[in-house]
């Protein structure tokens, strides 16, 4: 479930975090005033599903360049690892 932020929130531009390494994509979506989160809102926050260890950003909604409300939700999924035929996660 997609939050879109609260209603007296400005509105922000959602950012492209797929292939993004977590603590890039945590740091893009910051940066952008959204925040990341894991696709069951009543399961362990995001920082405990993807710790310890190296997760990448496979797919986000909702799409980037979506105009959302500023502190609502990108809800991602991700799998262990670094994107396939590249030594590091995606630096952007």
């Amino acid at each position: 479930m997609v939050w879109m932020g609260p209603s007296t929130a400005d509105e922000v531009t959602v950012p492209d975090v797929v292939g993004l390494a977590m603590p890039r994509a945590r740091q893009v979506a910051g940066e952008a005033g959204v925040v990341l989160a894991a696709e069951d809102p009543d399961g362990p926050p995001l920082r405990a599903l993807t710790w310890p260890g190296e997760w990448v950003v496979t797919a986000q909604r909702p799409a980037p360049g979506t105009r959302m409300r500023r502190r609502g939700s990108v809800v991602i999924s991700f799998r262990e690892g670094r994107p396939a035929g590249e030594e590091s996660p995606r630096a952007e």
